[in-house]
């Protein structure tokens, strides 16, 4: 299963450079159930893999011009803050049993995994149902409180999951700030890097961490994201992101039926 949970890695970075986001909504799974990481540590591995992967893609924005700092501002701050306050005050606070009904005992960990098997599901329709419109390029200061909330938000959602960020940040910014899709997407690669590694590396001293696995894997993944990249133009991007979004799909409803089962 070992070997299954780094061959995963490979195939997140691929994703991710093929068509741009998506792929690290896996990290979380493939940390539980092939690499048997407790689902609490593994939110905190995915942040970790997610701000990595996502550091790559923003600097690679940065070269190419393809950030408006001025949203990265207003959206990424609100949403650092958020980040850190669940990770710090509301993630330790939920207690190992939530509740029991009958027989049944519903832990932390089945709660956590079945939240992120919806956020798999609404991924996974976000990416099927993707046009490849493209906005109209305007920004106003008016705009800015909605920032700012959604920037709490979806940094809230990061926080707790672990991942999840990239497919919410991208719409909020196309409807909010009327962003052209791809700054709008290296944009989000730099929220997404600066909220990750500030939740990962605020609340580091509270968890033990296996370096050598998170690095290996973290590494591999970043590997696959310049392999997906060579290939990215020679296959059709639309296509591509909405078959991963169906298997995402599957993924996702795999992980909320066998955590309901296991209840």
């Amino acid at each position: 299963m070992e070997i299954a949970g780094y061959l995963s890695a490979v195939l997140i970075g691929v994703s991710l450079g093929l068509i741009g986001g998506g792929g690290s909504i896996l990290t979380v799974p493939v940390f539980v159930y092939l690499l048997h990481v407790q689902p609490v540590l593994a939110t905190t591995y995915s942040l970790f893999v997610v701000g990595s992967c996502s550091l790559v893609g923003g600097a690679r924005a940065y070269f190419k011009r393809l950030i408006d700092f001025h949203v990265v501002l207003y959206f990424g701050l609100p949403s650092l803050l958020s980040v850190f306050a669940v990770r710090r005050f509301v993630l330790p606070v939920i207690p190992e049993h939530l509740f029991t009904i009958g027989n049944l005992i519903v832990t932390k960990g089945v709660f956590l995994m079945v939240l992120f098997a919806m956020l798999m599901l609404a991924a996974a329709v976000s990416m099927i149902r993707s046009e490849s419109k493209t906005p109209v390029p305007a920004i106003g200061k008016e705009r800015r409180g909605g920032l700012l909330i959604q920037g709490l938000l979806i940094g809230a959602i990061t926080g707790l999951l672990g991942a999840g960020g990239g497919f919410l940040i991208i719409p909020a910014l196309v409807l909010i700030s009327r962003l052209p899709m791809k700054i709008a997407v290296g944009t989000s690669l730099t929220i997404m890097a600066l909220s990750s590694f500030f939740g990962f590396f605020s609340t580091l001293s509270h968890y033990t961490i296996n370096w050598a696995q998170l690095l290996s894997f973290t590494g591999i993944a970043v590997l696959g994201i310049f392999v997906g990249t060579a290939f990215s133009d020679k296959i059709p991007g639309m296509l591509l992101k909405k078959g991963f979004g169906w298997f995402v799909m599957a993924i996702g409803l795999f992980i909320l039926i066998h955590e309901l089962c296991c209840i």
